[in-house]
């Protein structure tokens, strides 16, 4: 099969490797679609995953395929079935797993970070880690359930009330989702912050009833404007030390700030803590996706959260290494590598 295989920083090539036939517990799934998530651009330029990477190794978290084959104990899916990956395991033994907090597993491994992943033709993964997707969730839309899953994470953690406002910087493609998972958990003031007007329409479209461009707009004058007197909630989509830096001045008395987006691994944040304690805000982070991804794929079902705008590029396998040569990851949406 061919496989995009990471060798080191800045190095990936287009091979030919065997598939893994699947052991008793294992699932040989079809790949389709393989999304490009900002962990995959942290790892191609030489910085960690959400676990460690050695190399050589095939990246891919997010994807979706249709299974080939089963091991001889496999029950939860057959050949032929729609399925997407969630990529991370668990030891289920340490302090963590039997504290109900697997994802912060001091063993946890990951599928296309420290295992191989769904930048490939074919990928092999443990039972456990495949969920079935209903015919009418295309493929593209299910290799974004992992991403869905995350959000899910991050809603989960946030708490977020009937009647809630709630601010969110950044509207790529997590802020879009988040946009969508808040609308349905009964925010009414949807606030999005994003300085690229495509963005900050489609925010609008999935549900934000007010954008502000934070370069060229003053955000107090149009919160003011629209009667918005206290943040409840913000959430950091963009994951830079400028934007963190605006979601915690804007959040309001008693809030609850989180940091969501990716921030690059070295980043340091300079906070004021006379600040949060005279707001008394609480700053939460969210890491990976426990408990949410059957969820994301009944909300993908439900088309309670659409995905169909988000997804604009496709790549074929083969041209891989031009999402990250030249950056196509920055463009308006995401991007997906098609098997």
């Amino acid at each position: 099969m061919k496989a995009a295989i990471f060798y080191e920083k800045h190095k990936i090539l287009i091979e030919d490797v065997n598939i893994k036939e699947p052991k008793e517990d294992e699932v040989l799934v079809k790949v389709k679609y393989c999304g490009v998530c900002g962990t995959d651009v942290h790892i191609y330029e030489g910085a960690k995953g959400s676990t460690d990477v050695n190399p050589p190794r095939i990246l891919g978290h997010e994807f979706s395929g249709c299974v080939e084959k089963i091991g001889s104990k496999v029950t939860k899916v057959k050949v032929g079935d729609k399925v997407a990956i969630d990529p991370n395991d668990y030891c289920n033994n340490c302090y963590h797993c039997n504290n109900a907090r697997k994802h912060l597993c001091d063993s946890m491994t990951a599928v296309g970070v420290s295992l191989d992943g769904g930048f490939a033709e074919y990928a092999t993964v443990k039972e456990n880690l495949v969920f079935k997707v209903p015919d009418n969730v295309s493929y593209e839309s299910a290799a974004m359930t992992e991403p869905i899953s995350c959000c899910l994470h991050g809603i989960d953690l946030m708490d977020i009330k009937q009647g809630d406002t709630v601010m969110v910087v950044g509207t790529g493609n997590i802020g879009l989702i988040m946009i969508q998972l808040l609308k349905y958990s009964g925010a009414v003031n949807i606030i999005a912050v994003e300085p690229v007007e495509k963005r900050r329409e489609r925010a609008k479209k999935y549900g934000a009833n007010i954008v502000i461009d934070p370069i060229n707009d003053n955000t107090e004058n149009i919160l003011k404007e629209n009667n918005i007197f206290n943040i409840d909630k913000v959430i950091d989509c963009a994951g830079k030390i400028q934007t963190a830096e605006y979601s915690i001045k804007y959040a309001g008395k008693g809030a609850t700030v989180m940091l969501f987006g990716l921030t690059d691994p070295d980043d340091e944040l300079k906070i004021k803590p006379f600040e949060l304690f005279q707001k008394e805000i609480t700053i939460k982070t969210s890491f990976v996706n426990p408990y949410a991804f059957e969820r994301a794929v009944n909300l993908l079902a439900r088309n309670i959260v659409d995905v169909s705008e988000i997804i604009t590029d496709i790549i074929e396998l083969e041209n891989i290494n031009d999402v990250f040569t030249k950056k196509l990851y920055l463009n308006d949406g995401k991007v997906l590598i098609k098997s």
